[in-house]
């Protein structure tokens, strides 16, 4: 790998209070001391891999080539479950990504052209006082920082082949809106300040169009958060290119008492129909 590569992230639901990211930095920093690590985020809902995808993918594509993600949502660790390095390029620059195959990388993937993955099995790039319980320390950060360095892929593993199991997805990756009529969707996320992320893109939205939630439906889309109302709900497309729901300088989770799995409908309103 070219000397380049020097960017690790970080993004766990460990949270900060306990030591766990620390030690992960530590394990990076004794084999890879010229890596810069960034946290992406700690504050991954506990064991919620569709949170972790949803921010995994919303940030990793804003880095640089040759950046190595950890992403450790881990729900299964010492379990079964694969331990996978990946690289994706393609829409985006090419990274790479070191994580549980549990879909973590979902959404990631789903934007890649083309991606390609090895097992974590070689014990040579783990820890050797290794656990069964902490393997973002043990197995993840130790074989980032060892790719990070310069290590070939091809060492960590064996390269999965067609007649593998494919790499785990999710159910509800990003949906393309039907501009002619209705498309389904749900809540994905919700972030600190109320607002509901849908896994329906911004880039494909009919000219006029409904969202319902629940009982509610919204009719208004806005540019920014300033343009809304105080306590009236509205549609915007968020930074993440996203549709979202928003309530200006107010929780739009609150108002509207949904939750993240929320079912969403994007109806098409054409000039007969708003009539009607």
């Amino acid at each position: 790998m070219p000397e380049t590569k020097k960017i690790i992230t970080l993004l766990t639901d460990f949270g900060l209070q306990d030591p766990f990211v620390g030690t992960m930095k530590g394990v990076i920093a004794g084999i890879a001391p010229q890596s810069h690590v960034i946290d992406i985020t700690h504050g991954v809902e506990a064991f919620n891999i569709l949170d972790g995808a949803v921010k995994l993918w919303q940030a990793a594509r804003y880095f640089p080539a040759g950046t190595v993600h950890v992403a450790v949502v881990d729900p299964g660790v010492g379990s079964e479950r694969r331990a996978v390095l990946v690289r994706a390029g393609g829409k985006w620059v090419e990274q790479w990504f070191v994580a549980p195959d549990n879909g973590l990388l979902g959404w990631v993937l789903a934007e890649a052209d083309d991606y390609e993955a090895w097992l974590l099995e070689n014990p040579e790039y783990f820890l050797s006082s290794g656990s069964n319980t902490f393997h973002g320390r043990d197995i993840f950060s130790p074989v980032a920082a060892h790719l990070a360095a310069g290590v070939a892929p091809d060492s960590f593993g064996r390269k999965l082949a067609d007649a593998d199991a494919p790499l785990t997805r999710l159910a509800c990756l990003p949906q393309m809106a039907n501009p002619t009529g209705e498309t389904e969707g749900q809540i994905v996320l919700v972030d600190r300040f109320g607002n509901l992320l849908t896994n329906l893109r911004g880039s494909s939205l009919p000219d006029q169009f409904t969202l319902q939630i629940g009982g509610h439906t919204i009719c208004e889309l806005l540019t920014n958060y300033a343009q809304g109302k105080p306590g009236k709900p509205f549609a915007i497309v968020g930074s993440s290119g996203l549709l979202e729901v928003a309530v200006t300088q107010g929780s739009a989770a609150e108002l509207l008492r949904a939750l993240v799995g929320a079912a969403v409908l994007l109806k098409s309103v054409t000039p007969e129909t708003a009539k009607a």
